[in-house]
Order: structure tokens, then C-alpha cells, then sequence
């Protein structure tokens, strides 16, 4: 039972961030329905469902959300009102031609912006609320407004206030695991030149890897924005994801030189140098992941570059000693292109280490400021 517990608790901890968003929705909901009902909103129901879509997981996802929310919802009120009060439509035949021509134009701007669909939901709910309850268009669209007004102020205020959470600071958690995958990855694909590889498993990993990227990628986009913002400080989040990228595409070219595993006269000679270029590689990046999670400095390179420099010996040796000779032409050019991007790897490690380096500042000037919230 205490095992349990004790699982049960480590995860939690490991999920703080979707707990925390967990705790947002609810207290963003609770707070929109309140707030309608205080002001007599005819319909709560939309003041609660925009808080619940502009609360997200960081505070630059919940700014995005709401600027879309709020400018797709005023257009397509505007838009579906002015429909509804200059057209006349007191036949079914006339609504149906006054909503194609709410929906049709509100349709081809979202499909070019996919940002603003919700204007074209909202022009219809604006033409056709009116209709089936009998009220007035122009006092319909007004109160769709004053609806999602407030679902939008109060979701976006929830987000700054309860257990804030800065897509600025998630960078870090999604950049250590994306190492992660790259270290996983890397060390099966260098495994793979002496003892063949699993594919199965390698396929799995670089699909994680693929995803977690892109996750990456939106939560820079994220940050980027809080910092245009005010709301975050620190270094530019470009250097890191570039770099990483950079070091994504360099295990994609080692993937596609370590097809087949060495010629066995060539695995001899290079098992050594290669085990012990996989180790340190790949504990320097698990290394560098858990230094990005704790906000500590970069760790040590030299083991890395100590390795790579014994395995370009060990390739030199092979080649005056005539080894590569006799090797089909394929398989020559893919242990070269492995040996290139090794070099490539070694470079952009030197500048993961610094873009670690100055992540490991900013996470110290963080830990001296005031998070707010409650």
C-alpha cells in the first residue's frame, strides 16, 4: 500500500503541469458561470465554454486563444447581425439563403485563417437563435458578445493568476526530452554498426521524436509570444531549438549511414572507438537533460571529444592500413558520411553546451523573482 502511495505520488508530481491546468479549468468555469449569472447574461452556457477553450496549458497558448476567440467572435457578431437585419427572411426559403450568405464568406476567411472559424459559428448562432426564439438579431449578437467577453477576461485572468504556467519554462522540460529520445536513438543506431539494430524499437523512438519536436516548436512559439509580451524573460528560445534540430537531422544522416552493420573486418578494428563514442555521446545528452530540468550548467564535453578523437584515430589507422579497400562503393560512402556526421554532432553539442549554459543564468535570475499567482 505504501509502495503504491508512493507511486501513486510520483506520478502526480510528474504530471504537475496537467494538474495545474486541471485546477485552472475548473476555477475558470466556476468563476465564468458566477460572473454571468452577477450580470444576468442570457445564455452562461457561452461565458463558461470560452473560458474553458482560451485556458490552456501556458500563459502564451491562453493569449493566442483568447485574441482568436475574441476577434473571430466580435467579426462573425458583426457580420451575422448586419446579415440578419438588413436581409429580410420570414420564409424558410429566405433563411435559407440569408445563411448561405452568413456562412459562406465566414467559411472561405476561416479556410485561408483557420484562427477565425469561430466566426462563422458565431454569425450563425446570431442568425439563427433569433429565429427560433423570437427575438431581436441586433440584441442577439450583443449578447454574444457580452457572453464570450466574459469567458474570454476571466479564462485568460484564471491563467495568470492560479498556478500560472509559462510555456517559457516548459522549454526546458520539452527540450530535455527531446535529448532524451536523441540520446535513446543515437545509441541504438551506433549499436547497431557491430551487432545489427532493432527496427521496431528505432522506428518507435524516431516517431517520439518527431512529435516531441513539434510540441517543442509550438511551445517556443509560445514563449516567444510572452516575451513579446513582458511575461517572460530570459534568453532567446531560437539558439536552442535550432540546435537541436540541428542535432535531430544529424541523427537522421547517421541513421541512413548505419543501414547495414560494418563489414566485419571493419567492426573488428572499430567496436572499441564506437562503443565508447555511443557511450559518452549519450550520456552527454542525458546529462544535458537533466542539467535543462534543474536549471544547472551545462555538463562536461571533454569525454565526448576525447571519444570522437580516439574513433577518427582508429578511421585513420583503417584507411593506412588499406582496410576500406575492396569494400563495396555503397558501403564506403556510408562509413564516411557516418565519420561526417559525427563531426557534425561533435560541433552542435559545443553549441548545445552553450545555449545550456546561458538557459542555467536565466534559470538563476528566475529562481530570485516573484511567480505570483495563488
Amino acid at each position: 500500500m505504501i509502495a503504491f502511495i508512493k507511486r501513486s505520488g510520483a506520478w502526480l508530481i510528474s504530471r504537475k503541469v496537467e494538474l495545474g491546468l486541471g485546477l485552472r479549468v475548473t476555477v475558470a468555469a466556476l468563476s465564468a458561470l458566477a460572473i454571468a449569472l452577477a450580470f444576468g447574461l442570457k445564455l452562461p452556457l457561452w461565458a463558461v465554454l470560452t473560458s474553458l477553450i482560451v485556458t490552456q496549458m501556458s500563459v502564451g497558448r491562453s493569449l493566442k486563444a483568447t485574441r482568436d476567440y475574441l476577434i473571430g467572435t466580435v467579426g462573425g457578431a458583426i457580420y451575422g447581425g448586419a446579415v440578419a437585419v438588413l436581409v429580410p427572411h420570414t420564409g424558410e426559403s429566405a433563411l435559407l439563403a440569408v445563411l448561405v450568405m452568413a456562412v459562406a464568406p465566414l467559411a472561405f476567411i476561416a479556410a485561408i485563417n483557420p484562427s477565425l472559424n469561430v466566426a462563422t459559428v458565431t454569425a450563425i448562432i446570431v442568425l439563427l437563435l433569433p429565429a427560433m426564439s423570437h427575438s431581436n438579431p441586433l440584441d442577439s449578437a450583443i449578447d454574444r458578445i457580452l457572453e464570450v467577453t466574459v469567458g474570454a477576461i476571466t479564462g485568460l485572468a484564471v491563467s495568470f493568476l492560479v498556478l500560472p504556467s509559462r510555456a517559457y519554462s516548459q522549454i526546458r522540460l520539452g527540450a530535455a526530452r527531446v535529448l532524451e529520445l536523441l540520446a535513446a536513438v543515437l545509441n541504438e543506431l551506433l549499436s547497431g554498426l557491430t551487432r545489427g539494430r532493432d527496427n521496431d524499437a528505432l522506428h518507435a523512438l524516431q516517431d517520439g521524436i518527431g512529435t516531441a519536436i513539434a510540441a517543442l516548436n509550438a511551445l517556443g512559439i509560445e514563449a516567444e509570444r510572452e516575451r513579446a509580451a513582458k511575461l517572460s524573460s530570459g534568453p532567446d528560445t531560437g539558439p536552442l531549438l535550432r540546435t537541436i534540430l540541428r542535432l535531430r537531422h544529424d541523427i537522421v544522416i547517421i541513421g541512413r549511414a548505419s543501414v547495414v552493420p560494418l563489414p566485419v573486418e571493419l567492426q573488428t578494428r572499430l567496436a572499441t572507438p564506437l562503443a565508447a563514442v555511443s557511450s559518452a555521446t549519450t550520456e552527454y545528452l542525458k546529462s544535458t537533460a537533466a542539467a535543462l530540468r534543474n536549471g544547472r550548467g551545462a555538463p562536461a564535453i571533454w569525454p565526448v571529444q576525447s571519444a570522437l578523437e580516439a574513433y577518427a584515430s582508429a578511421v585513420a589507422t583503417v584507411r593506412s592500413e588499406g582496410l576500406t579497400r575492396g569494400i563495396a562503393g555503397d558501403v564506403v560512402e556510408r562509413f564516411y558520411a557516418l565519420g561526417f556526421s559525427l563531426e557534425q554532432v561533435r560541433q552542435n553539442l559545443k553549441d548545445l553546451e552553450r545555449c545550456v549554459s546561458d538557459w542555467s543564468e536565466s534559470a538563476g535570475v528566475a529562481a530570485t523573482e516573484p511567480t505570483g499567482g495563488i
